[in-house]
């Protein structure tokens, strides 16, 4: 089972590519898709979706997961998070991707244990739990292996 796993943001959105080997986690890849504030929001969320499809078409995952969404305190970041979220989720509709959501508190406890682990917690765990000799930078897309690695735990849950 290949997982994409994703890291919704407008300015940044991370992305994670784990699959499993016998009982044992793989890293496939991982990185970012950046936009800039000096391109329009259309120009913004056109990149993020191209992008998404270009990681679809390529890996072929089996599934993709991505962050649910919370509302926090600043209402503007979470409409540009839900912009971003929502062409992502169209993306993966249109090329018949099955779909997983996980909150932030699921992601956190899946890696670490702890549902209130920092984010260098997290990044930690992520190279641990992958084997990785690097540590998986940035935080977007350390957090989107994170939701891959959740989604792996949690099927294999689901199907036990």
């Amino acid at each position: 089972m290949l997982t994409l796993g994703i890291d919704p943001g407008t300015a940044s959105t991370g992305f994670g590519l784990v699959t499993e080997r016998g009982s044992k986690l793989q890293f496939i890849d991982h990185g970012v898709i950046i936009t800039t504030p000096e391109d329009s929001s259309q120009a913004r969320i056109r990149k993020i979706y191209h992008s998404v499809k270009d990681l679809i078409k390529n890996y072929k995952p089996t599934y993709l997961a991505i962050e649910r969404l919370f509302f926090g305190k600043n209402t503007k970041t979470a409409m540009m998070v839900a912009h971003a979220r929502g062409i992502v989720l169209l993306a993966a509709a249109e090329l018949k991707i099955p779909v997983a959501e996980y909150t932030p508190l699921e992601v956190k406890v899946a890696a670490t244990g702890y549902g209130k682990a920092d984010k260098r917690q997290v990044q930690q765990m992520v190279k641990v739990l992958l084997g990785l000799s690097f540590d998986p930078k940035p935080d977007d897309a350390a957090d989107a292996l994170a939701i891959a690695i959740c989604h792996h735990h949690s099927h294999k849950m689901k199907y036990l």
